[in-house]
């Protein structure tokens, strides 16, 4: 979850929110969608490939085997039958919704628009229909919030309130004589760990990012690597509790899993991914020339 979260630009709204706090901040991401992909592939790819087998080691699980699922499987899709004209649809719009999000910033269209093409097409052909939307409440939360919180950032930073708080930091760091690499995994950890005090990833970022940032640049990080690994680092703090994200929540929300054994699972995964990130990412950004 975390990991393909931040594999791909869209795969979280906390992802394109961070790039917009950024650009306020002064860092601008040219052709968003395939500089973040390329960025973050090989530390993505690695941490999927990697992190099930560390955790099914170290937490395995209590049924190892399923042979009867291929028949389940087979028995579930003669049930449902052949692929349904709606269900072309919406493979067909998801492949134009992601295309022109790849290639927006060549053919000069904003993502919000290649968003409500891809609306607008499942909606023209039935595919959902205008109560279907309306039900989407935490479309509409984050929809919201990420208007609130990107004006919020832009006029703190505007009226010298993030530049100010990143200062005052930076001085600190800077009396204790630390380089900008030290500055860096200071600063990470930190924003790492504060998210035991937020619900949400979109709210971390709005409350959290822009000053983190700041704090990065005046420490003298690379700027698009310090905008990109801290929104990188957001994603990677997703299944920290069964409240960090919403997709942890409907996961404990099955109830298989009791919470004491969600927090150990939650922490020993971020320790995991951590690694997995520094250790590749280090590696391969130094080959791209990020620092």
């Amino acid at each position: 979850m975390s990991c393909s979260s931040a594999l791909y630009l869209t795969a979280s709204a906390s992802n394109l929110l961070s790039l917009k706090l950024a650009e306020s901040l002064g860092v601008k991401l040219h052709k968003s969608w395939l500089t973040w992909f390329k960025v973050t592939c090989i530390p993505g790819f690695v941490s999927l490939a990697l992190l099930p087998f560390v955790v099914y080691k170290i937490f395995p699980p209590e049924i190892k085997e399923t042979p009867d699922a291929p028949t389940v499987a087979k028995a579930k899709l003669k049930e449902m039958g052949p692929v349904k004209m709606s269900e072309w649809v919406m493979v067909i719009t998801m492949l134009i919704t992601v295309g022109l999000w790849v290639s927006g910033e060549h053919l000069e269209i904003p993502a919000v628009v290649a968003a409500l093409v891809g609306l607008s097409l499942l909606l023209l052909f039935g595919v959902i229909d205008w109560q279907d939307c309306l039900g989407e409440k935490s479309a509409w939360d984050t929809l919201v919030w990420f208007g609130v919180l990107v004006g919020m950032a832009t006029q703190l930073n505007n009226l010298g309130v993030v530049p100010w708080l990143s200062l005052s930091i930076s001085n600190s760091l800077k009396s204790l004589s630390l380089s900008w690499f030290g500055a860096f995994v200071i600063l990470h950890l930190s924003y790492f760990a504060l998210h035991y005090l937020f619900a949400s990833q979109t709210a971390h970022v709005g409350a959290l990012y822009s000053a983190f940032l700041g704090m990065l640049l005046a420490a003298k990080v690379p700027p698009l690597m310090a905008a990109l690994s801290l929104a990188v680092n957001t994603n990677l703090f997703g299944a920290l509790t069964h409240y960090s994200s919403g997709q942890a929540a409907v996961y404990y929300g099955a109830g298989y899993v009791k919470l004491p054994r969600v927090f150990r699972m939650g922490i020993m995964v971020a320790i995991i991914n951590i690694i997995i990130w520094s250790l590749t990412a280090a590696a391969w950004w130094k080959i791209l020339g990020l620092y």
